[in-house]
């Protein structure tokens, strides 16, 4: 008998992994029609048909183009995004909940169109400067007099024709992107450091401070507090990653300091986060729009206690804007303490899956571009749930695959689907047989 290589690819374990996430999604829907309407849902053999058939068609086509690949990647995705729509069914109306699983079906395709054209993750190093620039482009986009435009005091959307999108959630990929090429391109310059903490030199320093002042840059003219912390964050663990060095992460916990007293200060936006998230239980405030958030997310954690009222028996719907920042306190009222530590375990699985992609990885842009994609998600992860539960301000960013959002959940599927072909290497398509 053969050995197994000890990260060999199991397939049926990951199809047996994602035939179970989808009977858990499907149940979860079931579950809210009973806890709503005290029947199950009309058209639930339509939903669970729809979402197996699209989900088991993306594992065929990983199958076919990324037969190495991590098997449990898509798994993980699949229960998070099927646990997050039919929590969105349960908090908003039927048709915009329809509107949502669309944009799932959307990112699925984008899912499986990246793998088919992302034949091998390397090609995408040639293109350093190009996908830097398109992903700037993307960033800055809702600064742009007749495409971008505010709502609720933030810049984050664009409109081209008919079409209205979060630009950055898909800028924020080329930037990944473009950091993994350009700092493993300048490994061997980045390892030199100063002192026993490895502190950068002097003129090593210039990509952090570019990174800086691109994070503020976004800060200020997008009042986006959520995408400036996700994008500066995200390349200091990505340069300490290129570098070894920890001294880029002392450089950069300064800076970060250093950006949100400028960001405090100047910016009333700012300001009012920060208020909220120290004032929000004072009596006086705590039926006050922007406090009030915050009080209610703690009072829906607070009336779940350890199990939950279930699914469709609670009153998330208290919470201001439950179906996007605040929907893992619609989760902690109506599935407890146990499901909201379900559901972060399950974001725990998917971190740890892409850095052990990352670890995988011989040559320094794989494991820099993995680093990236899993630090993006972790990062989105923990800014939101430290938000809910008032250990942060909170920065208005998307729980990943399972907020309402259809830019975002795109933006997601095409991260996962990178990591997968990551963790397979090039696609090489078996050779036909001769007949």
């Amino acid at each position: 008998m053969s050995a197994i290589a000890p990260h060999a690819p199991r397939p049926r374990t990951g199809l047996l992994l994602l035939l179970v996430s989808l009977v858990v999604s499907v149940a979860a829907y079931a579950m809210v029609g009973l806890g709503l309407r005290e029947r199950v849902p009309s058209d639930i053999v339509v939903y669970g048909l729809s979402l197996a058939g699209a989900y088991l068609l993306a594992w065929a086509v990983v199958r076919w183009t990324a037969p190495r690949a991590d098997p449990v990647l898509l798994p993980l995705a699949g229960m998070l995004g099927g646990l997050g729509l039919a929590m969105i069914y349960r908090l908003l109306p039927a048709d915009v909940a329809d509107e949502q699983a669309l944009w799932l079906l959307i990112g699925l395709a984008a899912f499986v169109l990246t793998l088919l054209l992302v034949r091998d993750d390397r090609q995408l190093d040639a293109y350093t400067y190009t996908i830097g620039l398109l992903g700037l482009i993307l960033l800055l986009m809702p600064v742009v007099p007749g495409i971008g435009f505010a709502t609720n005091g933030a810049r984050l959307w664009a409109r081209i024709g008919p079409l209205t999108f979060q630009p950055a959630e898909f800028g924020k990929i080329l930037v990944v992107i473009f950091l993994a090429s350009y700092l493993s391109a300048k490994r061997e310059l980045l390892e030199a450091g100063v002192g026993r903490l490895g502190l950068p030199r002097a003129k090593d320093l210039g990509p952090l401070l570019l990174a800086w002042g691109a994070s503020l840059a976004v800060l200020f003219l997008e009042r986006d507090l959520g995408a400036s912390l996700l994008f500066f964050g995200v390349f200091v663990v990505m340069i300490w990653v290129a570098s070894g060095r920890v001294g880029y992460l002392l450089v950069g916990g300064a800076l970060f300091v250093a950006g949100a007293t400028i960001g405090y200060l100047a910016l009333s936006h700012v300001q009012a986060r920060v208020g909220y998230w120290l004032h929000a239980l004072e009596p006086d405030k705590v039926n006050d729009f922007g406090y009030g958030q915050l009080a209610q997310s703690w009072f829906a954690l607070a009336s779940g206690g350890l199990v939950g009222t279930g699914l469709g028996r609670g009153s998330p719907d208290l919470i201001p804007y439950p179906a996007s920042d605040f929907i893992l306190s619609a989760f902690g009222e109506e599935l407890g303490m146990l499901g909201t530590a379900a559901i972060l375990l399950l974001f725990i699985g998917l971190i740890g899956r892409g850095l052990r992609v990352a670890l995988d990885r011989e040559d320094s842009f794989g494991r820099l571009l993995a680093t990236g994609l899993t630090a993006t998600i972790a990062l989105q992860t923990f800014t939101i749930a430290a938000g809910v539960t008032r250990l942060i301000p909170l920065t208005g960013v998307p729980l990943p695959l399972v907020s309402y959002g259809g830019s975002s959940r795109v933006a997601t599927y095409i991260m996962i689907a990178l990591l997968v072909r990551i963790s397979a290497g090039p696609w090489r398509p078996a050779p036909r047989r001769a007949v």
